[in-house]
């Protein structure tokens, strides 16, 4: 006797194999549009891509399917309700934008004709983030024939964001503005990837991103170090002892309360970590460096993924071009990043770090620090009811149960989380070879139509997981 999870199983491949090359011709259609938002000659091609998506998710079923302008590239905002009122409601986050791409950058192709060779797909956005937003059309689509439902078994929004790749300079005040409409149980970002082709992943969180530059000003202009230098204090001095200062020892930040609140790893996810193949070497190898180095008393994964951190970015002051010149410079400068985790306030993390900086710098140099607008952390626990039916769904999908993973970088799924009140999750199929940002940009098209599965299993399980809770 054939059981209901497998007959569902059977039911969503069979639909998507069915629809397979339809989907793929309507996605290559949009691949082909540059939708660069960084650069200003492809303004009307950012609008036409959001024009498409509209009208291509209006002819998905979507109700609603609109274009929301924003003072830069426009969204697209659309949502179905399920008609059940106890049906929990999911908020799809993604984006149209794509990054600048130029035949003459080292692609094999024209990166906006799209290709397929060895059952990949190349073109820029393939991955990023064109294809994972599309296979959720596909996917809602085989969850009706699935189900035989008429609309999705949860209540379906989805906001698809133009300006990504720029840094989302609009996308906070478009969610502030819009809470109302984009209100939800549950952010699903499918804008993230998973651990390789055969070791599928899910990921529980992002890290915050905190950024300041500091610039400490001594004397009001380059001086004589032969008639003043060991009598006046030295800006470039004084950057290169705060940036000793930054980590003790063990490499821990020396910022005083810079820890303050850290969610701490559970002995839970320390082993979900350990128990992914991580190739130290092969991954040194991949960032072009020679050593593993961090905080004292964790792994690798670990330091990328759940601890906090603060880097030099970047750092001057004084004369650097040939010869010598015998100066006191009048100013340095120093760029700071902190990568934030769950627990962190980014906003005690610059009071902190304008204090330590303060006590660092001797008197007689003035000190200047501008911070940039911060990215808060997201994290959602491993026994999260939502977090639980991602996995489920893409278990089913690729056939074998699915491990947990964090990114190490920062996004704007923090702004859902923090306006809505929601909690974020990541469901994604890019794999790291998809070259991102990259020439030759590509999607496993097998993949992508397991990202296609995993969304038609994702509704129904949350539906029956996972009640509304007002």
């Amino acid at each position: 006797m054939s059981h209901p999870v497998d007959n569902a199983v059977s039911a969503v491949r069979t639909y998507i194999e069915q629809h397979r090359a339809a989907f793929l011709d309507d996605l290559v259609g949009w691949l082909r549009i540059p939708s660069v938002s960084a650069q200003p000659e492809h303004v009307s091609d950012v609008r036409r891509s959001a024009d498409w998506l509209a009208a291509e998710l209006k002819e998905t079923g979507f109700p609603t399917a609109e274009v929301w302008p924003t003072p830069g590239a426009p969204a697209v905002f659309a949502d179905w309700p399920s008609g059940d009122p106890q049906a929990p409601t999911v908020l799809v986050y993604g984006h149209h934008d794509v990054q600048p791409a130029a035949r003459e950058d080292g692609w094999s192709s024209e990166p906006f004709e799209p290709v397929v060779r060895e059952n990949r797909l190349y073109a820029r956005g393939a991955a990023d983030d064109k294809g994972q937003v599309f296979f959720h059309t596909l996917g809602v689509r085989a969850h009706l024939a699935a189900t035989g439902r008429t609309a999705p078994a949860v209540n379906l929004k989805l906001l698809i964001e133009g300006e990504e790749e720029s840094g989302s300079p609009h996308f906070r005040a478009l969610v502030e503005e819009h809470a109302d409409r984009l209100a939800a149980d549950a952010v699903i970002v499918s804008d993230t990837g998973m651990w390789s082709e055969d070791t599928p992943t899910v990921c529980t969180g992002m890290r915050g991103l905190a950024e300041c530059e500091i610039r400490l000003h001594g004397p009001d202009q380059d001086i004589h170090s032969g008639s003043f230098g060991g009598a006046v204090p030295n800006p470039a001095t004084a950057v290169a002892r705060l940036v000793s200062a930054l980590h003790d020892e063990h490499a821990r930040v020396a910022v005083p309360g810079f820890y303050d609140g850290v969610v701490e790893l559970t002995d839970q996810e320390r082993e979900l970590f350990a128990e992914l193949p991580f190739d130290e070497q092969r991954w040194l190898h991949t960032a072009k460096s020679y050593a593993a180095h961090g905080e004292a008393g964790h792994t690798t994964l670990e330091r990328l993924w759940a601890r906090p951190t603060a880097e030099v970015n970047g750092i001057g002051g004084g004369y650097q071009g040939p010869g010598s010149k015998t100066i006191i410079p009048s100013s340095a400068m120093v760029k700071l990043s902190f990568r934030l985790v769950a627990g962190q306030d980014p906003d005690h993390v610059e009071k902190a770090v304008r204090a330590w900086a303060a006590a660092q710098v001797p008197e007689g140099i003035r000190c200047e620090i501008t911070f940039a607008p911060a990215t808060r952390p997201c994290l959602t626990p491993l026994d999260h009811p939502a977090l639980q039916s991602v996995a489920r769904a893409m278990g089913r999908a690729f056939g074998t149960p699915v491990r947990f993973t964090r990114e190490g970088g920062s996004g704007p799924a923090a702004d859902l989380q923090e306006v809505l009140g929601t909690p974020v999750l990541f469901l994604g199929i890019s794999v790291p070879s998809d070259g991102w940002h990259a020439p030759d940009e590509k999607v496993e098209l097998d993949l992508l139509l397991k990202g296609a599965e995993t969304s038609a299993h994702l509704w129904t399980d949350l539906a029956e997981h996972w009640s509304h809770v007002p």
